[in-house]
């Protein structure tokens, strides 16, 4: 068992579900000690791990495994032990899941995609998303490189947030801030929700949630309800469904816990 287990923690906020996505556990930038202190005081009946949650390919490339890592993996599987319902939805990162649709490992589904059912009786569909992503579909090279430029923006990032800790400034993306100035990378952005949404309608569902493109959102803008979770690499940001069935993004960038609002930054395709 990970250092993690040593202490159960006490939720201050509890949720009818929680939807976590793009962890990227083996990757560098991977914050996987925010999500441990985001998963100490909020709680769910529900999670639904919306894909890339591990990083295969970073994994092959360089192993990186820390002991945070292995935490956040110990506290899913206690979870699911203690009888919360653990939904996976293998992202293009951890498609290696892939091959094992309709299996359970210590308790956890491991599903292709799945409708939840809210609170009110609307239906979601949830799923990665990469699927609609021609990218990684028909230039699977070209993601790669994408993906090692981004792995030194979030290096950067990490340099510069040294400095702010220092200062006693909060914590700032700037991966995310460049991007956003990207007219290709906004407009990336938008041809993507509407995708996912055309695809939930497909599915006879009020709406989607999704992962993918690490720009945590809530809107209406498609004609139907768009939801992504977010990331733990940039964001810091998951997605809850509260008891009456209203959802909000929760943001957990700010070393001194609190809850806010999430910020309406960018992308990664990847």
């Amino acid at each position: 068992m990970g250092s993690d287990s040593l202490s159960e923690e006490s939720p201050e906020r509890h949720f009818r579900t929680l939807f976590i996505s793009d962890v990227h556990l083996g990757a560098r930038g991977s914050q996987a000690d925010r999500l441990l202190d985001f998963l100490r005081s909020h709680d769910a009946d529900t999670i639904y791990l919306v894909g890339d949650i591990v990083d295969g390919w970073a994994l092959k490339s360089n192993w990186y495994w820390p002991q945070t890592h292995n935490d956040f993996v110990q506290k899913m599987l206690r979870k699911a032990r203690k009888g919360a319902k653990v939904i996976y939805v293998p992202g293009n990162h951890d498609e290696f899941l892939r091959k094992y649709y309709g299996t359970h490992f210590g308790g956890i589904d491991v599903v292709e995609n799945t409708v939840h059912t809210g609170a009110d009786g609307k239906r979601y569909l949830v799923i990665h998303g990469d699927i609609f992503d021609l990218v990684v579909q028909n230039a699977r090279w070209l993601a790669h490189l994408g993906d090692k430029a981004y792995d030194f923006a979030i290096q950067m990032n990490r340099f510069v947030n040294f400095f702010r800790k220092m200062f006693g400034v909060p914590y700032w993306s700037l991966s995310q801030w460049a991007k956003l100035k990207v007219k290709k990378a906004v407009n990336y952005i938008g041809a993507f929700e509407a995708t996912l949404a055309g695809e939930a309608r497909r599915h006879g569902c009020d709406g989607v949630i999704c992962g993918h493109i690490h720009y945590a959102t809530i809107h209406d803008e498609h004609g139907i309800r768009y939801m992504n979770c977010g990331d733990w690499v940039e964001s810091c940001t998951a997605l809850a469904e509260h008891e009456d069935g209203h959802f909000e993004i929760i943001s957990w960038t700010d070393p001194v816990r609190r809850i806010a609002p999430a910020p309406r930054v960018t992308a990664r395709a990847a």
